[in-house]
């Protein structure tokens, strides 16, 4: 990977790796849980040979980024984050906008919400959330059983249980969501690095409690908050692995029904949930084909 490097943007300080000249389109990455600004480095360098400024930054709560000081982590405050990396970043009308996992839910709430800021966005592993949320309560048991951690995430007992035996909960979480990856080592130990301390652990954990707490929700994030759930107008191109163990490409069929006119979607073969590390060159491929359209 590139230099770390360190930019503020909505009032945070955010870590971020990047690739390709800062005068060219932006090409902004998020990343989700459990991982980290590593896991772009596919990604990154062919973005810059197509003409993108490649960024790829730690989202808010995950070291090096700051923890934010009114301790909101719902999905308005990552998709405003996201925008105001695009401020930052000096971005404009022609900038992209790639986001994995949480990655993906910032995307579809700073799309919604600012569309004149991006022309395009690719989306990987979690569907629209106006679809997942609706269907909750139709899933069969197998993805109750895999969606274990988000309700260990709601208990007191979710700081403890993640920290446990050397955060052995990550390590889990990669073998069975990627369960083709073998190679994860070096990936689950960046993961490890950027929520090592109590509090960038926390920070983590916080996204998915207030996933379903409204009381946790800031209401300087009401419009990109809204904008999540909604359909939005840029096109999005959605991406999910045949094998991802996190959420089931059976839970996922529908999504195309929730994505913007001119969406596509398309399901990896041979992929789980870190789809963009197991079969980079596809997913590589696939992205740079869409933003090129």
């Amino acid at each position: 990977m590139t230099e770390l490097k360190n930019i503020n943007a909505n009032g945070l300080d955010f870590g971020y790796f990047e690739a390709g000249p800062a005068d060219a389109p932006l090409a902004l990455c998020l990343h989700g849980f459990p991982d980290s600004a590593h896991s772009w480095r596919h990604l990154l360098p062919a973005l810059a040979d197509a003409g993108y400024h490649a960024v790829a930054p730690f989202m808010r709560g995950y070291a090096p980024s700051g923890i934010p000081a009114d301790g909101a982590y719902q999905a308005g405050a990552i998709a405003a984050d996201a925008n105001a990396l695009h401020e930052a970043f000096g971005g404009d009308g022609d900038a992209v906008l790639i986001g994995h996992d949480w990655g993906a839910i910032a995307a579809y709430g700073a799309t919604g919400s600012a569309p004149e800021r991006w022309r395009r966005a690719v989306t990987m592993s979690v569907p629209p959330l106006g679809g997942v949320l609706a269907d909750f309560f139709n899933y069969d048991y197998g993805q109750f059983k895999r969606s274990f951690y988000i309700f260990l995430f709601q208990t007191p007992l979710a700081e403890a249980g993640a920290a446990a035996h050397d955060m052995a909960l990550i390590d889990g979480l990669w073998r069975d969501w990627s369960p083709g990856y073998k190679d994860a080592a070096e990936d689950i130990a960046h993961v490890k690095e950027s929520l090592r301390d109590p509090a960038h652990l926390a920070a983590a954990i916080g996204y998915y409690r207030a996933l379903f707490d409204p009381s946790r929700h800031a209401a300087a994030y009401a419009a990109e908050q809204e904008a999540v759930t909604g359909t939005g107008e840029v096109p999005i191109l959605y991406l999910h692995g045949a094998d991802d163990g996190c959420i089931g490409a059976d839970v996922v069929q529908g999504a195309p029904d929730h994505l913007p006119a001119g969406s596509r979607m398309e399901l990896i073969d041979g992929a789980g949930h870190f789809l963009h590390l197991e079969r980079p060159e596809r997913i590589n491929r696939e992205v740079l084909s869409w933003l090129a359209g």
